[in-house]
Order: C-alpha cells, then structure tokens, then sequence
C-alpha cells in the first residue's frame, strides 16, 4: 500500500494520529485538532479518512472508558469520605473545646480497606489507559507515515 500513497497521506494521517497528544496542551485537543484536520481532508484522501476515524473513535472510546471508571468508582469515594470524618474516627466532636484541641485518630475501627481497595483498581485502570493511549498513539503514528493501515485496540466505531 505504501506504492500507492503520496508522502503527504502518509505525513498527514501521521500528524491526525499525533496531534491528539495536544490534550495535555489544550484541553479537548485530542478531539478538536484531528477533527479539523480529518474534516479538512477526508475528501481528498481516503487513507486520511480512515486514520481521521480511527483517531477520533479512540479518543472517544477511551474517554467513555475513563468516564465509566470515575462513575464506578464515584459511590466508593463519596462512601469514603463520611468514614474519614465519622466522630469516632477523628473526634472532631471536640471542637467546641478549643482550650484542650484533641486530634485523636484511632486507627482501631478504620475501615480504609473496603473503600480504598476498589478505588486502587479504579486508578491502576485509569493509569493503564493512560499507557495504552500513549503507546498506541505512537505505534499508530508510526504506521501510518510508513504507510500501513493501523487499527487501535478496544475501540468502538463511533464515526464510520
């Protein structure tokens, strides 16, 4: 495939794949850049078109993957926190007394395992996208200036 594409496919459909590390630049960038420049040129080039949607339905896919980790993990840390301030726990009930402040933490009765344990998870899964985003984006990047079709893992075809 590589003998049928100019040098302008190939760069191009690199820079869609590259451009979406500029969400740690400006925020959506991993959305917006390669949107405009997949826009700007599915028309003229259809190996453009097909990284274009294999870049967007990524971003797309792992943003709703991140989003179901964070509503998964959000009942265990709104959970967690009642616990940290619970009378018993910190003894904030002596408050009113402010002569004799008393932080007494009573490592007894704390239940940090239940609540910690999934929301570990839920940040070793957030931080394994974060590595997954990365290394695919590069390997996409890549492939497609040497010319080969690339298709990302656990991608879902939003775009078509």
């Amino acid at each position: 495939m590589t003998e049928t594409l100019t040098k302008h496919e190939r760069n191009l459909s690199a820079v869609i794949h590259a451009s979406t590390f500029s969400k740690y630049f400006i925020p959506f960038g991993n959305f917006i850049l390669p949107l405009v420049l997949w826009v700007a040129n599915k028309k003229e080039y259809e190996f453009v078109n097909y990284n274009g949607k294999q870049a967007l339905n990524f971003q797309i896919s792992l943003l709703l993957y991140s989003v179901v980790i964070g509503i998964i993990s959000a009942p265990f840390f709104l959970g967690f926190l009642p616990e940290i301030f619970h009378a018993g726990h910190f003894s904030f009930q002596d408050f009113e007394n402010f002569n004799g402040f008393n932080f007494d933490l009573d490592f007894g009765n704390f239940k940090f395992g239940r609540y910690l344990f999934p929301l570990g998870i839920a940040g070793l899964l957030q931080a394994a996208l974060f590595i997954v985003n990365i290394v695919y984006t590069i390997l996409a990047t890549i492939r497609t200036s040497e010319g080969q079709l690339f298709k990302y893992p656990l991608t879902i075809n939003f775009i078509k």
